[in-house]
């Protein structure tokens, strides 16, 4: 993963195909170069599409090695949901301070 920071905006690659950008489609997940969202390429497969007819339908901008992604980051995407990061539920704990100085 490798992400980039301009001022507010950043670009998150989650991979060779995938990115998610703040400032398109929300921050929710898309195929690179495309507004094309991550969930509905996975609805159309949970909806029975088979990775050809998907590819086909999006006019080729989708390819399989894409789909293939998708399928693996699959857990991360949340439809309608901007991505928040692969440890969103992980929480530091605070620091603890020396006897010395809680004093």
């Amino acid at each position: 993963m490798k992400a980039k920071a301009n001022g507010q905006q950043h670009l998150i690659e989650l991979g060779r195909h995938i990115v998610a950008d703040s400032r398109i489609c929300g921050g929710q997940p898309t195929f690179k170069g495309t507004r094309i969202m991550v969930w509905l390429i996975l609805e159309q497969l949970e909806d029975g599409l088979s990775w050809q007819e998907i590819v086909r339908e999006w006019e080729g901008r989708v390819s399989d090695a894409a789909i293939a992604e998708a399928i693996s980051i699959a857990p991360l995407v949340i439809k309608h949901e901007p991505f928040k990061g692969f440890h969103v539920g992980a929480r530091r704990k605070p620091a603890r301070r020396p006897a010395a100085l809680a004093a």
